[in-house]
């Protein structure tokens, strides 16, 4: 029973990253059609807020099973 409550906590962690990535990378997407010459720098600032925003769904993965409830 325990594990199965982490898992539901495992499952809303999940959201937050999946939906702090599609707007980082919306963002992107609209950044470069508007100004296509700025790929580069926005490419780099969209991998770092990718990057940083996995990071934290990680994290909650990693705490889902190490901690008991």
């Amino acid at each position: 029973m325990e594990g199965s409550i982490n898992m539901v906590g495992l499952g809303l962690a999940a959201v937050g990253p999946g939906i702090g990535i599609g707007l980082i990378f919306a963002a992107f997407i609209s950044g470069v059609a508007r100004q296509p010459e700025a790929q580069g720098r926005l490419q780099s600032i969209a991998i770092l807020g990718f990057v940083l925003a996995e990071a934290l769904f990680i994290i909650s993965v990693a705490l889902a099973f190490v901690l008991p409830i």
